[in-house]
């Protein structure tokens, strides 16, 4: 019970619990991140097997894993990683890197992911303060994560995570918490059938897929979170940064146009800012705009 005072009485105590534990949060997104593409793979030949009548075949992609077991391991040796070496950021610095086992380098990305877990998750609760918003906002918040580097390195918005997340904004609006529930129930039908029709009319006229279905679900989460008012804000958002890392690409590294760029980070990124100032640039740009 002090504990829950000292939260709701003090700023700086919430600001560093949360960002405590977003990094221990961010831990895990770094096996949710991994882990999460192989399992559904494993899933998908599974099923494969079972409509040709092979179900009792071993999978030949390796051993089934789960978001619990086997423990981590070196992806070079095979080193299982113990509890000490497992502290996010600090395990990695204490390591200077490296693989306490062949020394071989353990990648940036891992406390990239724990530090940015822990940031996001600190400013959540600075900008919410101890509230069910906050809660909520958190939880979004690491999904995002999690849909975002998924995104990048498989071009994948798993429904595992997409969905039930959709519900949970749902949930979390009965209470009116971000947009009251009819709001919430038109944004997420609203989010996906827009970009349903995008979707199709750019096939109709290209011959080519612009998106894949996950971002159709993605923007449908924001819409089920943050009511149909959010979502030209999002769209607009989540273009003008992909518009601009697509030419930096180009521009600087040579990327090949006709390669496909991942849209959900940029989806991601731009409706986790709408989440936290939503309301404040739809209200400047009415403003401005004289509306």
């Amino acid at each position: 019970m002090e504990l829950i005072y000292l939260l709701q009485t003090s700023v700086p105590a919430l600001v560093a619990t949360s960002a405590v534990v977003g990094l221990l949060v961010g831990s895990f997104l770094n096996v949710v991140i991994l882990r999460l593409p192989v399992m559904l793979m494993q899933r998908w030949r599974r099923d494969c097997r079972e409509l040709a009548g092979m179900a009792g075949e071993a999978d030949a992609g390796g051993e089934e894993l789960n978001l619990v077991t086997p423990r981590s391991r070196c992806p070079h040796c095979g080193h299982q990683i113990s509890a000490l070496e497992n502290i996010p950021v600090l395990s990695y610095l204490w390591l200077r890197g490296k693989c306490s086992a062949c020394r071989k380098p353990i990648g940036l990305r891992y406390p990239a992911i724990e530090l940015l877990s822990g940031a996001l998750t600190g400013f959540v609760a600075w900008h919410f303060g101890f509230t069910l918003a906050g809660l909520a906002a958190a939880l979004l918040t690491w999904a995002l994560i999690a849909l975002a580097f998924i995104d990048i390195d498989h071009q994948l918005l798993p429904d595992d995570i997409v969905l039930p997340f959709l519900w949970i904004g749902l949930l979390v609006n009965l209470a009116g918490t971000f947009a009251n529930l009819a709001n919430a129930v038109i944004g997420a039908v609203a989010g996906y059938l827009s970009l349903w029709l995008v979707f199709h009319a750019f096939r109709l006229l290209t011959g080519k897929e612009g998106m894949g279905y996950g971002d159709f679900k993605l923007f449908a989460l924001f819409g089920a979170w943050l009511g149909w008012q959010s979502l030209p804000l999002i769209i607009l958002l989540s273009s003008l940064v992909g518009a601009i890392v697509g030419i930096a690409l180009i521009v600087f590294q040579g990327r090949d146009r006709a390669q496909p760029l991942p849209f959900g980070p940029y989806l991601a990124a731009a409706g986790w800012i709408a989440l936290l100032w939503g309301n404040d640039l739809i209200r400047h740009y009415l403003q401005f705009a004289r509306l």
